[in-house]
C-alpha cells in the first residue's frame, strides 16, 4: 500500500473509535427530565454541540430551550413538543425518553457528568486536529510550508483552549474590591502617583497612572512623526523602570519582567543603533557612516554596557503572524518573565496561518481582536503602531482624528487607549515660502521672517493626542522631540525635569 495515500499514523488513528462517554450523556439527559433545577449546574459550560450522540443533542437542545424560556421541561412536555416538530421517532420516541429517565444521576451529580461529557468532547476535537495535522504534513494542504503548518497547529489548539475553557465566572465584590485596593495602594507609594508600567515620560503617566495590565494601546501617525521613536521610547522607559523597581533593594537583582519589541519594520540593529542614539546624544546617521570622533566612539561604547543589561527583547521577523507572536510571547514569559508587548506596527502583522479572510478590514479586525486577547491572557499592556489613511493630507489642519485610522472600525472599538503623535514643525518645513511666489522682494522676505518665526515656535515640539480612553480623560500631551537623534523626551515649560532631559 502506497505510503502516501494513507499514512501509517493516520491508519493507527482509525483503528480507535473517538472519545464518548454516552452513559454519561443518558445519565445527565435522565437527571434534567426528572429535575430541571439541574440544568443551572451545566448551563455554562455545556452545549448541545458537545454531546457524542447527536440524538442526546438534540434533546439538550430542547431541554435547555424550554427552561431558559421558564417551561417545564420533562417526558411528557418534550414528546409533545417532538410530537408537533415531528421528529418525534428521530430523537428515539416515547419509550426512548422513558428510557432516559431510568438512567438519571442525582442532581448533586449532574455537574461531574457534564463535565465529563465536555471532556469527551475536548478530546475529540484535539483528535480531529491531530488528524489534519498529520494530513497536512502529508502534503494535504501544500499552500503552507512546514513552519506555516507549526503556526497553523498552534492557532488551532489556542481556539480550542479559548472556545472550551470552563474558567471564569464571578468574582465576589470584596475579591475585586481587595485588588482594587492593592492598585490604589501601588499608585499612592509610587512618585507620581504610576499604578502601573511606567512609561519614562512624565507627563505621559500623569494622564494614563503608567501602563496597565489587559489594556492595548494604539499609537498612530503619519509616516515622518516619529512613532518607532516614540514607541522605542516608551519601551525603554518600562525596560528602566522593571530594572529600577528590581535593584531598589538588590543592586544585584534581576528584573521579574522584560519588554518584548516585535519590530517588523526595522532589523534589530537599526533599532539597537536608534536607542544608542538616543542614550549617547550622538547622531545615528553619523554611527551608520562611521563619521564620529574617537572620544564618541568611546561615549557609544560606554552607554551601550550601561543599557545592554536592560530587560528588552527585540524579535524583527517580517510579517509575523499572530499565533508565533503569541507562541513566543508565553515561551518568553515562562522563561525570563514578561511585562510589556511593543508591536511596530500591526499593519505588517498577518493574522493566524492557516486562515483566509474576506479582506483586509476583517483581517486587521482578527489582528487586534488578537492582540487584545494577548493582552488580557498574559496580563500585561499591549502598544500597538499603526498607519493612518490619507485623508489627514488633504486637511489644512492636519492633527489625526479616531476616523484617521486605517481599517480604523476594528482598530477603535478593540483598544482601550488610542494615541495620535503629529508634529506641526514636519509640515510647516514643508511650506517654507519660494521666490517664484511673490510679486517683489519685500512681500517673500516678509514671509520668510512669518515663517521662520512660526518655526522657531514649534521646534523641538511634538504633540500627543489621546483621542480615546477607557478608563481615563483624553487631552494633549506637549513632548519635546529631537530630529538629530530622533528622542523623544518631557517638555519643560515651567517646572523641573525630573529625568534630566
Amino acid at each position: 500500500m502506497n505510503t502516501i495515500d494513507s499514512p501509517p499514523a493516520l491508519l493507527g488513528l482509525s483503528q480507535r473509535l473517538p472519545p464518548t462517554n454516552l452513559q454519561a450523556e443518558q445519565a445527565l439527559l435522565g437527571a434534567l427530565l426528572a429535575n430541571n433545577k439541574a440544568y443551572e449546574r451545566v448551563s455554562e459550560f455545556l452545549i448541545p454541540e458537545h454531546f457524542a450522540d447527536p440524538i442526546h443533542g438534540r434533546i439538550f437542545q430542547a431541554i435547555s430551550r424550554r427552561v431558559e424560556q421558564g417551561q417545564l421541561a420533562d417526558a411528557v412536555t418534550l414528546k409533545a413538543e417532538f410530537e408537533h416538530s415531528g421528529v418525534l421517532d428521530e430523537v428515539g420516541g416515547t419509550a426512548y425518553l422513558a428510557q432516559l429517565l431510568t438512567a438519571m444521576v442525582g442532581i448533586i451529580n449532574a455537574g461531574e457528568y457534564g463535565r465529563a461529557i465536555h471532556d469527551a468532547w475536548l478530546r475529540r476535537q484535539l483528535v480531529d486536529i491531530g488528524e489534519v495535522v498529520v494530513n497536512n504534513a502529508f502534503g494535504a494542504e501544500p499552500e503552507l510550508d512546514g513552519a506555516g503548518q507549526v503556526e497553523a497547529a498552534e492557532q488551532a489548539l489556542f481556539d480550542l483552549a479559548a472556545k472550551g475553557s470552563n474558567d471564569g465566572g464571578f468574582v465576589t465584590f470584596e475579591r475585586a474590591l481587595t485588588d482594587a485596593i492593592h492598585i490604589a495602594e501601588r499608585a499612592f507609594h509610587r512618585p507620581g502617583g504610576v499604578s502601573g508600567l511606567s512609561t519614562g515620560l512624565r507627563d505621559l503617566d500623569k494622564k494614563t497612572g503608567g501602563l496597565h495590565p489587559s489594556d492595548l494601546l494604539i499609537l498612530a501617525g503619519r509616516p515622518g512623526m516619529g512613532k518607532t521613536a516614540l514607541a522605542t521610547k516608551i519601551a525603554f522607559g518600562a525596560a528602566k523602570s522593571l530594572m529600577a523597581e528590581a535593584r531598589a533593594a538588590d543592586p544585584n537583582a534581576v528584573p521579574k519582567g522584560s519588554v518584548a519589541i516585535f519590530s517588523l519594520e526595522m532589523s534589530a540593529e537599526q533599532l539597537a543603533t536608534r536607542l544608542l542614539s538616543e542614550e549617547s546624544r550622538i547622531s545615528g546617521d553619523r554611527i551608520r557612516r562611521g563619521d564620529i570622533a574617537q572620544k564618541d566612539f568611546d561615549k557609544f561604547v560606554s552607554v551601550s554596557r550601561e543599557i545592554g543589561s536592560l530587560p528588552l527583547h527585540i524579535d524583527d521577523t517580517p510579517a509575523i503572524t499572530l499565533s508565533a507572536m503569541r507562541t513566543r510571547c508565553r515561551r518568553l514569559k515562562r522563561t525570563k518573565g514578561l511585562s510589556m508587548i511593543v508591536v511596530d506596527y500591526l499593519q505588517l502583522m498577518r493574522p493566524a496561518a492557516g486562515t483566509r479572510q474576506e479582506n483586509r478590514v476583517q483581517e486587521i479586525s482578527q489582528i487586534t481582536q488578537g492582540l487584545k486577547a494577548l493582552a488580557k491572557e498574559l496580563e500585561i499592556p499591549v502598544l500597538a503602531l499603526s498607519q493612518l489613511s490619507r485623508a489627514v493630507e488633504s486637511r489644512e489642519d492636519k492633527r489625526p482624528m479616531l476616523s484617521d485610522l486605517r481599517e480604523s472600525g476594528s482598530i477603535e472599538q478593540d483598544a482601550d487607549v488610542v494615541m495620535f503623535i503629529y508634529r506641526d514643525e514636519y509640515y510647516l518645513q514643508q511650506r517654507a515660502p519660494k521666490q517664484l511666489g511673490f510679486d517683489n522682494d519685500e512681500k517673500f522676505h516678509a514671509a520668510v521672517d512669518k515663517w521662520q518665526r512660526d518655526m522657531e515656535s514649534v521646534h523641538n515640539r511634538a504633540e500627543l493626542l489621546i483621542e480615546k480612553q477607557r478608563h481615563g480623560p483624553t487631552g494633549k500631551i506637549d513632548l519635546f522631540f529631537e530630529g538629530e537623534f530622533t528622542r523623544y523626551a518631557d517638555l519643560d515649560l515651567n517646572h523641573d525635569d525630573p529625568h534630566g532631559d
